[in-house]
């Protein structure tokens, strides 16, 4: 039986298919300004480049926050607990997971089974989300998927002492009027953003072994400047992106 599940992020929109308990595929569009059609197009999209028919698939789970407007999915989950069964099905024997995505960041702490015990979120704030590094990229005028690995080359990382995302812009904009190093103020950046992080780690206990999902999970300056912060190493599975479509049809499965 093939099982499906569709992730709707506030910039992304992700599908993933699974089958006898293993990945069959994943893809990813962007959100755009309509989820439902993005919902729609990732699905279609995915069942093209697998050759798979709609009709072969059994049951779709929906997750994220544009969950509701999947019109066709048959049960919609808080993506809390999709990825939550995401991370414990790619990386089994993982007991934590912190989620950095677009609007939002989460701790998760699982049980053995890959179940939820407790979480901590910040839905509140950009600080600590891709969102926020997105902006400061255009402040430093680097392409955001360059600036992780800009940072690296960091001797002296700047503080950021604003939290709000404002106000750290107009830190940054102050700091390149200064001529202070870009890999400086880059690494000063992921530092800003990972203790946000690592301060919702901590309020829930998390503890290794963690693994780390959404996109935000590629840029390798914010996956150091977080295991600086809690002192161990994090993992990042093959596709942190998809990891919550993934939780949605291991669901899906499961239902």
């Amino acid at each position: 039986m093939i099982y499906a599940g569709i992730d709707i992020g506030s910039i992304t929109a992700k599908a993933a298919l699974i089958e006898d308990n293993r990945l069959l595929a994943t893809h990813t569009v962007f959100t755009g300004y309509n989820p439902a059609a993005a919902g729609r197009q990732v699905f279609d999209e995915l069942l093209m480049q697998t050759g798979i028919s709609a009709g072969a698939v059994k049951k779709v789970v929906a997750t994220g926050y544009g969950r509701a407007s999947v019109e066709f999915a048959h049960k919609t989950l808080t993506e809390i607990i999709c990825h939550g069964a995401g991370a414990h099905f790619l990386n089994t024997g993982v007991r934590g997971v912190i989620d950095v995505g677009g609007q939002d960041s989460k701790a998760i702490l699982l049980d053995a089974q890959g179940h939820v015990e407790n979480f901590a979120m910040n839905d509140k704030c950009a600080a600590g989300t891709g969102r926020f590094l997105e902006v400061m990229a255009q402040a430093l005028q680097i392409p955001l998927d360059q600036m992780g690995e800009i940072s690296l080359g960091a001797e002296n990382p700047v503080k950021i002492s604003s939290i709000c995302t404002v106000f750290a812009e107009s830190e940054v904009i102050s700091m390149i009027a200064r001529q202070k190093d870009r890999r400086d103020i880059a690494a000063g950046i992921h530092r800003s953003a990972a203790l946000r992080v690592a301060s919702l780690a901590g309020k829930i206990h998390l503890a290794p072994p963690v693994v780390m999902t959404g996109g935000v999970a590629k840029n390798k300056g914010m996956l150091q400047a977080l295991e600086d912060y809690l002192g161990y190493g994090i993992k990042v599975g093959a596709v942190p992106q998809e990891n919550g479509a993934v939780g949605a049809a291991v669901l899906a499965a499961g239902t």
